[in-house]
């Protein structure tokens, strides 16, 4: 199998970046916006492979995301399970951008951090710090098994 690198990586955040700023265009346009979140956890996270430690930026609550449903509804709301989500990718974002600190690759996995940064329709920016790791599935697929996400600490 492929060991992963880094150019996949960046391709991945990528993705996911878009995936977020389409879901809140789709919301704006009154599309159906939660089956794109759902396709989105399904094509991007590794729920369906195993286990996947997500714990969101938002997220107080119930911190950590451990199902898919819990992953789509911190992205989507309309859950009642999760009542404190109302939807991160539905602010709408008009950009996300990463600043990775650092990679660390391994035979079939691969961790990055950093930070990354979302601009809201006004252009204002919100940094964010993550952690993702990412493992290779049995089909060649690349995708999240770990992402943490927090806002800066503030003294």
């Amino acid at each position: 199998m492929k060991r992963i690198d880094k150019l996949e990586i960046l391709e991945a955040q990528k993705n996911l970046a878009d995936r977020i700023v389409g879901i809140g265009k789709a919301f704006l346009r009154k599309e159906d916006y939660n089956e794109l979140a759902k396709k989105m956890i399904d094509d991007l996270y590794g729920y369906n492979e195993g286990p996947v430690l997500f714990k969101p930026t938002k997220a107080g609550q119930k911190q950590f995301r451990l199902t898919k449903a819990g992953a789509v509804s911190y992205f989507v709301g309309e859950n009642e399970d999760f009542p404190e989500d109302h939807g991160f990718a539905l602010q709408p974002w008009k950009k996300m951008r990463y600043e990775n600190s650092g990679f660390i690759f391994y035979e079939d996995h691969a961790l990055v951090m950093g930070n990354y940064y979302f601009m809201d329709l006004s252009e204002n920016e919100t940094k964010v710090e993550f952690s993702l790791g990412y493992f290779r599935t049995e089909t060649g697929a690349l995708k999240i098994n770990l992402h943490h996400s927090s806002l800066p600490y503030r003294s």
